[in-house]
């Protein structure tokens, strides 16, 4: 037992004393991509942005069409002379009013306001001032655009003290057709300026090929037609007056008729 014991210390001995043997690690090749760290290209703030933060649009980011028209300047007054051998001035603008005066060829007139709507102007004239057609004067400079406009707001007709106003009963439309129908009022014969004078006055400001036109009716019967386009960014209206040779009875609006 001994003996066996003995050898057995013996073969451990002299295994304790050879070196072990290493395992041969295989040499794998260091390669670039292998070691080389991924580089990403840079790239600008600015681009970035657009590229990966959108911009979503606006309503400032589309550019809008603006009115840069001039306003027409005022003036006080224009300075004009008479081109027509006898020029008529009348009580309100239009060729169907009173007349007042006549003016001369050459005649100088000072304007200081208009009728829009219609080529009339107002003359300064003493105590009463009076209405021209502006084609038959010629001014020494400006523009007629830039009188201030007068009416219907700024003068004011003259009143009649014999008549009152007439009542509007209705106003019809028929396409671009309008009538208006009123009370009679009879005017006396002496109230008459002259035979050809009419009783009845009718203004109305009717659209015309997309524009606002003032015009100035004259009728013998107590109804009237006219044409009133649709197309106009203002409304159309109108009013009737009583007309006899000392001034005016109304004025009796008309209530307008849709297009």
């Amino acid at each position: 037992m001994k003996k066996i014991l003995t050898l057995t210390l013996l073969i451990f001995t002299l295994s304790a004393c050879v070196p072990a043997s290493t395992p041969t690690s295989e040499l794998i090749p260091v390669t670039e991509t292998s070691v080389q760290p991924e580089i990403v290209p840079s790239t600008p703030t600015s681009l970035a942005t657009e590229t990966f933060t959108p911009i979503p649009p606006t309503e400032t980011s589309v550019p809008t069409a603006t009115n840069t028209s001039t306003p027409i300047p005022t003036v006080e007054s224009l300075k004009a002379v008479v081109t027509a051998d006898k020029l008529v001035c009348r009580y309100g603008p239009g060729a169907n009013y009173l007349y007042l005066i006549a003016f001369n060829r050459t005649t100088p007139l000072r304007l200081i306001g208009r009728a829009p709507g219609n080529p009339w102007v107002l003359v300064e004239n003493g105590q009463q001032d009076c209405w021209v057609n502006s084609e038959f004067v010629q001014l020494e400079n400006g523009d007629f655009a830039y009188l201030p406009s007068m009416y219907p707001n700024g003068y004011k007709i003259p009143v009649s003290p014999y008549y009152g106003p007439t009542t509007v009963l209705s106003a019809e439309r028929e396409g671009n057709e309008v009538t208006v129908t009123w009370i009679e009022i009879i005017v006396s014969p002496g109230k008459y300026e002259n035979e050809a004078m009419f009783p009845y006055i009718v203004e109305a400001w009717t659209c015309q090929n997309g524009e606002l036109v003032f015009d100035t009716l004259g009728s013998r019967l107590p109804f009237i037609t006219f044409t009133d386009e649709p197309g106009c960014s203002e409304p159309s209206h109108g009013r009737v007056y009583i007309q006899e040779k000392h001034g005016y009875a109304g004025p009796a609006e008309i209530p307008w008729p849709a297009p």
